[in-house]
């Protein structure tokens, strides 16, 4: 658990409550410290305030997003509704008005991590594909693959719903947090990156299928070939 607070006194209040509930916690007072930290500890958790002294939080939370798909919790004295919608459109997981309870926050902290739930925890397998969406690894007939965060973040997606269809806009709200539309285009984009890294077309897919007017699914080859072929 990292918790991203520049307030000493609410700092060390939630360290203790936090390890008093199991958790392992680390503590960072600066935005700069915290990226850091989160990339090189790898919380299960980031409890992220908004009023830091050297960033404000929520480009803290736009640059966490580049890196770390980690759910964060967002801490705010901003009782703003269009601030919260935007903040949770660039990718926060919940947020948590001050001031909070620890009991409130203790169960804010156990809901997200239930939605990340055990498929988190598992290796995904796909054929010869494997996810590990926790490590935020996945290889190809045992071969590492080279992947930006949204390519991860869509393959672990679909890998997690296969082998469903899954539709652009669902894409959108959960890969790309837009939960209110956005252009398919963008997702087109993406898989045709995807497509290459794992080694296919449109025209000749192996796990990649789309299906016309409804989304696409990831599926194994010997599955795929017996579902026909992807429609671009």
């Amino acid at each position: 658990m990292l918790v991203i607070e520049d307030d000493q006194r609410i700092r060390q209040a939630l360290a203790s409550g936090l390890a008093g509930s199991g958790h392992a916690v680390r503590t960072e007072a600066t935005g700069a410290a915290a990226l850091t930290a989160a990339v090189d500890w790898r919380p299960e958790v980031i409890v992220l305030d908004l009023g830091l002294p050297d960033l404000d939080g929520a480009d803290v939370l736009r640059m966490l997003r580049g890196v770390s798909g980690v759910p964060v919790i967002v801490a705010t004295a901003r009782d703003d509704e269009a601030e919260i919608v935007r903040l949770l459109d660039q990718g926060a997981d919940d947020y948590v008005v001050k001031p909070y309870s620890a009991a409130q926050l203790e169960a804010r902290i156990r809901a997200v991590l239930r939605r990340g739930g055990a498929a988190d925890d598992d290796r995904l397998r796909v054929g010869g594909l494997e996810v590990q969406p926790r490590a935020r690894s996945a290889t190809l007939d045992g071969r590492d693959l080279d992947l930006t965060r949204l390519e991860f973040d869509l393959l672990a997606h679909l890998a997690r719903r296969s082998p469903d269809v899954v539709t652009r806009r669902e894409l959108l709200a959960e890969v790309w947090r837009q939960p209110y539309g956005g252009a398919d285009k963008t997702v087109d984009v993406h898989l045709s990156w995807l497509r290459r890294k794992l080694g296919e077309t449109a025209a000749e897919p192996r796990y990649l299928y789309t299906v016309r007017g409804v989304g696409v699914k990831l599926d194994s080859p010997e599955d795929g070939d017996r579902a026909g072929p992807s429609t671009p």
